[in-house]
């Protein structure tokens, strides 16, 4: 077991204020692994004192100082990726395979887009008689969700390290672990004390603490809806700047002259991508109604390729959910589905008969969904994916924009330049066009309730930076 006692702040390993702790558990054992320390407001208030004292030099040093110390991070990231993607793997319940390429790759790529990107940005240009100077925003706190972990804190703290901010970053106490690698890493490299410090604890405790607190200028939030409002209600009193990326419910439109076979398996296989604990998985499948049976029996078939079993044993496809909760509710979202007359293809609430013990929810299909169904509108955040027809081409746009949320959606077609005029009427940050593959340097980020703010790349990088106009 993994019992780590204290946090980091100004480069140091201290003992908290705080007196309790979380426990981590193994997703597909239900077994204790991991202990991690509670934090509190004041331990919040030492990291930020770090923070600020450290924020003046670490952003006059140049952008390629930056970029050397963060290829320092990625590289002893890469020397740990096996322990992050089985660590990860554990608390999560992503099959190791795919944890060692999604949950230790692409935080380590982060790194290295985030140092590439610091080297060649420009940071001033002349627009008539003024010089533009885009600058660091100045202390960043981070708040991260558990379903990607060391990703989302990654994606967080390389591009504001790049940008020249400092950070005080909170990860979730559900799946903690990874985080306490990186801070080990960024120790062992001597990053600047204060650039990088570390307090855990929950949200209300810790993450209140950070949104509210008057000395850090900048949140940056990844996680529930719900969570997103309470973190701009509480940061909006010191007005500061609030990055949000929040909840999803996509929608993977197939048109009428698409390669069925090809579009429904993909849109299976990224439905339950991470167990379905993804924010932007495609959970709404729209297709023609003359096409409605025929997709239905594909889904089920390909779903039920998706074989059960922990995150860490050979041939498993679908592993766990992260937690005792996160279970229960996605049970409870099957069993609206159903109550409301939803069609159950296959899966189901009940736990699997060979896996009495984890937190597994079976692959799940439903079909005969209705725009209007609770399945069809909340976020559920497991493996269960809503096939939804449609009349034509007009409906599905209609059905698709039909949220509160715009996060994520895929478009197929046999025509690419029919599929990118529907993306285009699309009411979502991102669209992925016949299976379009994932870009770290593309921008990330929803409209509507999915949030506000953009992550990856240049755009995630512009995100940290304030602009100064001086006048010549």
């Amino acid at each position: 077991m993994k019992a780590y006692e204290k946090i980091y702040i100004g480069g140091e390993w201290v003992s908290p204020s705080g007196k309790g702790h979380f426990e981590v558990t193994d997703s597909s054992t239900e077994e204790v692994i991991g202990r991690i320390p509670a934090g509190n407001a004041t331990d919040v208030e030492r990291a930020v004192r770090a923070a600020r004292a450290a924020f003046d030099a670490w952003s006059r040093k140049t952008p390629a100082e930056r970029a050397d110390y963060l290829l320092k991070i990625q590289a002893g990231l890469q020397a740990r990726g096996q322990e992050i993607a089985e660590t990860i793997a554990a608390e999560v319940g992503m099959p190791a395979a795919l944890s060692t390429m999604i949950q230790a790759g692409l935080p380590i790529m982060s790194f290295g887009v985030a140092a590439s990107i610091a080297q060649t940005y420009a940071f001033e240009e002349q627009i008539g008689t003024s010089v533009i100077v885009k600058e660091p925003v100045g202390v960043v706190g981070a708040i991260t969700p558990w379903n990607y972990p060391l990703h989302q804190i990654a994606a967080k703290v390389a591009h504001a390290l790049a940008a020249g901010c400092t950070v005080v970053a909170k990860p979730s106490e559900i799946a903690p672990l990874s985080a306490f690698i990186l801070a080990e890493v960024i120790d062992e490299v001597r990053l600047p004390r204060g650039v990088f410090n570390m307090v855990t604890g929950d949200g209300p405790t810790v993450g209140e603490a950070i949104a509210a607190h008057p000395e850090i200028d900048m949140v940056s939030f990844t996680g529930s809806t719900r969570a997103g409002k309470r973190v701009s209600e509480v940061a909006s009193h010191t007005v500061k700047r609030v990055a949000l990326e929040l909840g999803g419910k996509s929608a993977n439109i197939i048109l009428d002259d698409a390669d069925l076979a090809k579009a429904v398996k993909a849109g299976v296989q990224n439905c339950y991508l991470n167990s379905g604990q993804t924010c932007s998985a495609w959970t709404r499948m729209l297709v023609p109604q003359a096409k409605h049976d025929e997709a239905v029996a594909i889904a089920k078939k390909v779903a039920e390729t998706f074989t059960l079993g922990g995150a860490l044993a050979p041939g498993t496809r679908l592993g766990p959910l992260a937690s005792k909760a996160q279970q229960e509710r996605v049970r409870g979202y099957i069993k609206k589905g159903i109550d409301e007359g939803a069609t159950l293809v296959t899966g189901g609430a009940e736990q699997p008969e060979n896996l009495p013990k984890g937190y597994f929810v079976k692959p799940t299909v439903f079909a005969n969904v209705k725009p209007t169904m609770t399945i069809a509108q909340e976020e559920i955040f497991g493996p269960v994916l809503s096939i939804i027809p449609y009349k034509d081409e007009e409906d599905a746009i209609r059905i698709a924009n039909d949220s509160i949320y715009g996060l994520a959606g895929g478009v197929w077609s046999g025509d690419p330049e029919r599929a990118k005029r529907v993306a285009r009427r699309l009411r979502t940050g991102q669209v992925d066009i016949n299976g379009g593959n994932f870009n770290p340097l593309a921008p990330f980020g929803g409209y509507k309730q999915s949030g506000r703010g953009r992550e990856h790349g240049k755009f995630g990088f512009e995100e940290f930076l304030e602009i100064k106009s001086m006048q010549l």
